[in-house]
């Protein structure tokens, strides 16, 4: 399995997730503006689990 599976931003520890008047925004903490789940940047830093799933699933770019 690619890297690039997991090199998303929502599995990024920098990813977060607010709902705000009944509508989710989606921000990078790091880059300070909106993005999407699905959206990948350069600067991608994996979340713990996502580590973890890396390396049980074999992966060779961890």
């Amino acid at each position: 399995m690619d890297s690039k599976t997991y090199q998303v931003c929502a599995t990024c520890i920098h990813f977060e997730a607010l709902k705000i008047d009944g509508k989710m925004k989606y921000l990078c903490r790091r880059l300070k503006y909106e993005t999407k789940p699905n959206y990948s940047f350069q600067c991608w830093d994996p979340k713990d689990h996502v580590i973890r799933l890396m390396k049980k699933r074999g992966n060779k770019n961890e």
